[in-house]
């Protein structure tokens, strides 16, 4: 009988630990594991317990994913996450993928993760406080793994052809400042590029544009046209005369001036 006696594993301390809601347990008079609040309340852990080292597994498992559950909620407290995220969070906080699944599970089961819903918000937030467009808010989306389906879904809904347009007519005015040293030509290239690098179609991209003026009076092309030349011509005054002229005419051909404007700006400048 005492043999049998000194098998029994039984509960003889729950001390609090520094950090609220932590217990540690000691088992005959050892210190055993830790565990939370809940899980103490939920197995209904008291001085005199009688566990079986079945049971003290299922209380290190219940306890871990307590941690687990404690952490995922702090993590989302803060602003929404997609599934990819969270679950790098507790890698990252070296959770084991066996604590990992049943929290991700109960997560999803009570909508706390969503990943369509965070779809919608995102596109929502970019479309509002950015100047990117449905490629590059796709990829960045996809990028967190979000399903490529819920993204399609969430660029119809929340970012609408018409709403594209609005704001492509605003960038496109933005950007043409940009390259106002430039002729018409080479700014509408250079607009276009840009506008498609930030994630607008061709087609729309190309609609917009066709609704803003990129011509410059007479006045002002020969005016820029004369500042360019004499920056390019003061900068190539090493060169020889031939190859200072095709140097000058080079770098204004990729401003877009014309062969002729050029032609009549060197005749007037060759030595």
């Amino acid at each position: 009988m005492a043999a049998d006696s000194a098998k029994i594993l039984k509960i003889t301390k729950i001390e609090a630990q520094k950090h609220p809601g932590r217990y540690n347990v000691y088992v005959n008079d050892r210190y055993a594991f830790p565990v939370g609040e809940d899980v103490m309340v939920r197995y209904r852990l008291l001085k005199g317990t009688e566990l079986t080292p079945a049971l003290i597994a299922t209380l290190k498992t219940a306890d871990a994913q307590s941690k687990a559950w404690s952490m995922a909620l702090n993590y989302l407290s803060y602003q929404q996450r997609t599934e990819k995220e969270l679950r790098d969070y507790l890698v990252n906080k070296e959770v084991t993928p066996e604590i990992i699944a049943p929290v991700m599970t109960r997560l999803l089961d009570q909508r706390l993760l969503d990943d369509a819903q965070y779809a919608h918000s995102y596109v929502r937030t970019m479309k509002r406080t950015s100047d990117k467009g449905p490629t590059v808010i796709k990829r960045q989306l996809k990028q967190k793994a979000v399903a490529e389906n819920l993204i399609e879904d969430a660029l119809n809904d929340d970012y609408s052809v018409s709403e594209q347009l609005d704001r492509l007519s605003e960038l496109v005015e933005k950007q043409k400042k940009h390259y106002q040293r430039l002729m018409p030509s080479i700014q509408r290239q250079k607009v276009q590029q840009r506008l498609i690098e930030k994630g607008f179609s061709f087609d729309l991209v190309s609609t917009a544009m066709a609704e803003t003026d990129f011509e410059l009076p007479q006045s002002q092309a020969e005016d820029l046209l004369s500042k360019q030349a004499e920056k390019a011509w003061r900068k190539y005054r090493a060169k020889d005369p031939y190859e200072r002229s095709l140097k000058v005419r080079q770098a204004l051909y990729r401003k877009g001036f014309t062969s002729d404007a050029i032609n009549r700006w060197l005749d007037q400048h060759r030595v």
